[in-house]
């Protein structure tokens, strides 16, 4: 199977390297990729927001399935525009990918599916605004409608800095706040079919403690030794297949990757939002724990044959990533630093720790920083404790000018588990 995935950040490298281990796998492609996924997928130049140029790419290589990493072209329906030239593509259209790209909709398919969520005001006025954030009350969540690439809610305490970010959305989603730790679970499904994955915590804060702006995600654990064995099936019964069967029933089936970010509530298991694509980090670790071959499932996902597939395996080791972000992130990140040590990750590190680049490119002989998450160091191990000594060891060694990394990615968890 000849393979293409778009995409250039961490999430698509964590694919490539999903997939360049895949046996069934006979060549790989990445279109933009960045310097590390040139080590496992032939990169290629193309705007992955142009449709016509993706098909074009996988036409000329005859690619046997495209995988589309973000959310971007997703909403932008490079999907659509890939199986029009009959080729598999796995990722929803640009109408299902609506459930990423609005969260108005989103409301309204759970709201129709009877699926769990935060009570919720769709405002477009300051009155609206404030008639909204009045009725909830602190502390306020303000979620902008559209794609924000992750940096689009602002959860605070403060009224005005609440109202600044809500003025600033074109529509906005306020919503009461949901009490209780926070899970990510990524389903695979055909439209008809849900094949669940295993539960990951990622870290939006970009400070230890969860203190700091919210950010894209500066790390991630899996398992979640904490949470309900039942928790997966409870997810698949009261969000994920309800999500599918209503998609499904609308006429704009889902066929991809859906994310439900989750809330453990006092009141049970709420969605704060669905994505739909991969999350990032969280498949990171997700895909570290994986044993099943990958690209086979995302075949079946994108040719509706996924009632084919047996469950998934899992490796029963523990995974963690830690984020290595850039000088000023999330702010605008300084690029261009030159980046050490990766070498002596791979050399010293592997197989148990390995570097997944997100924002980097390759300057000659160098690579550099080219975004505001630039590294992903992801490690296995026995327990969440030893994947963390591992993974913080392997941080140990990358040199970066101005870096920034948490220092508390699956402490608790890992604490609670020993």
């Amino acid at each position: 199977m000849k393979v293409l995935v778009i995409g250039g950040g961490a999430r698509e490298h964590a694919l490539c390297r999903s997939l360049s281990l895949d046996p069934d796998v006979t060549a790989l492609y990445c279109a933009p990729g960045n310097a590390g996924i040139a080590e496992v997928a032939e990169l290629h130049p193309v705007d992955q927001l142009d449709g016509e140029a993706v098909a074009r790419l996988a036409t000329g290589l005859a690619a046997d399935l495209v995988v589309v990493g973000p959310e971007a072209p997703l909403v932008a329906g490079v999907a659509d525009a890939v199986r029009a030239v009959g080729i598999p593509c796995f990722g929803p259209s640009g109408e299902a990918a609506r459930l990423e790209g609005s969260k108005a909709f989103a409301k309204d398919v759970m709201a129709a599916a009877g699926v769990p969520t935060a009570r919720s005001y769709v405002c477009t006025t300051p009155a609206e605004i404030d008639e909204a954030l009045d009725a909830f009350g602190a502390p306020y969540v303000v979620k902008d409608d559209g794609l924000a690439a992750g940096k689009g809610v602002v959860v605070t305490e403060d009224v005005e800095v609440a109202r600044a970010h809500a003025l600033a959305c074109d529509r906005v989603v306020i919503e009461e706040f949901l009490d209780g730790p926070e899970v990510s679970l990524f389903a695979i499904t055909d439209g008809v079919t849900v094949l669940p994955l295993q539960p990951a915590q990622d870290f939006k804060r970009a400070l230890d403690g969860d203190e700091g702006p919210n950010t894209g995600g500066m790390g991630a654990y899996s398992p979640l030794p904490w949470a309900d064995p039942k928790l997966v099936d409870e997810v698949m019964a009261s969000v994920l297949q309800p999500t599918v069967d209503e998609l499904r029933h609308r006429g704009t089936p889902f066929s991809g990757l859906l994310y439900a970010g989750l809330a453990i509530t006092s009141r049970g298991v709420r969605v704060i939002e669905f994505n739909a694509r991969f999350g990032d980090p969280e498949t990171q670790v997700v895909l570290a724990r994986l044993k099943t071959p990958l690209a086979r499932v995302l075949l079946n996902s994108a040719n509706g044959t996924l009632d084919c597939e047996p469950p998934l395996s899992w490796r029963d080791d523990a995974a963690v990533t830690v984020v290595v972000a850039s000088h000023n992130y999330p702010g605008t990140p300084r690029t261009g630093d030159p980046i050490e040590g990766l070498d002596q990750v791979a050399a010293l590190d592997a197989p148990h720790a390995y570097v997944l680049h997100a924002g980097t490119l390759r300057e000659g002989d160098a690579v550099v920083s080219a975004g505001g998450r630039v590294l992903s160091v992801t490690a296995t191990g026995a327990d969440l404790a030893q994947a963390r000594e591992r993974a913080y060891a392997a941080v140990a060694r990358i040199r970066l000018d101005g870096s920034q990394h948490r220092g508390d990615i699956a402490l608790k968890a890992a604490d609670a588990q020993g």
